[in-house]
């Protein structure tokens, strides 16, 4: 099967956006958020436009690395970067609400994965379809965790 070109969830957060902002825009706390990512390390001292990460990866006791490059950056508003390897797009988009913010995030293959991801997918992580079932859960997962964060803060 083919990948889902979009990948999205979103969660409504009681915490104005800055604080949501705070939160996702730190690259480094990656880890924390996302059940898929051991770590996000970032090349460099402040993330924005052009910002590369080394990242690793887990499913159950399987790791593999990535990088990735920031391509948006909008404070408050947007964050997206590019994972080379599989040509996907993870984006997280903050919009105020009367309540706080509406957070989403999304993993976009616009192009399709290439063939060495998904080749990869295929042999070593069980498929296309389960390893995006994992994504969706994974960015749902993503998405609670931000949420207890910020609104604990």
């Amino acid at each position: 099967m083919s990948n889902q070109p979009l990948i999205q969830d979103s969660i409504e957060i009681d915490a104005p956006p800055a604080r949501v902002w705070d939160l996702v825009s730190d690259l480094r706390r990656m880890g924390e958020w996302s059940p898929q990512c051991v770590r996000m390390a970032v090349l460099g001292r402040e993330v924005g436009v052009g910002t590369r990460t080394v990242n690793l990866n887990r499913s159950g006791w399987k790791r593999w690395p990535t990088t990735a490059r920031v391509v948006v950056f909008e404070p408050e508003q947007t964050l997206a970067f590019r994972v080379p390897l599989n040509r996907s797009v993870w984006t997280y988009e903050l919009e105020p609400t009367a309540t706080g913010t509406l957070l989403t995030e999304s993993r976009r293959t616009p192009n399709g994965t290439s063939k060495v991801s998904d080749l990869a997918v295929a042999v070593g992580l069980g498929g296309v379809d389960p390893f995006e079932a994992s994504l969706a859960e994974g960015i749902r997962q993503t998405l609670q965790r931000v949420k207890a964060a910020a609104e604990r803060a």
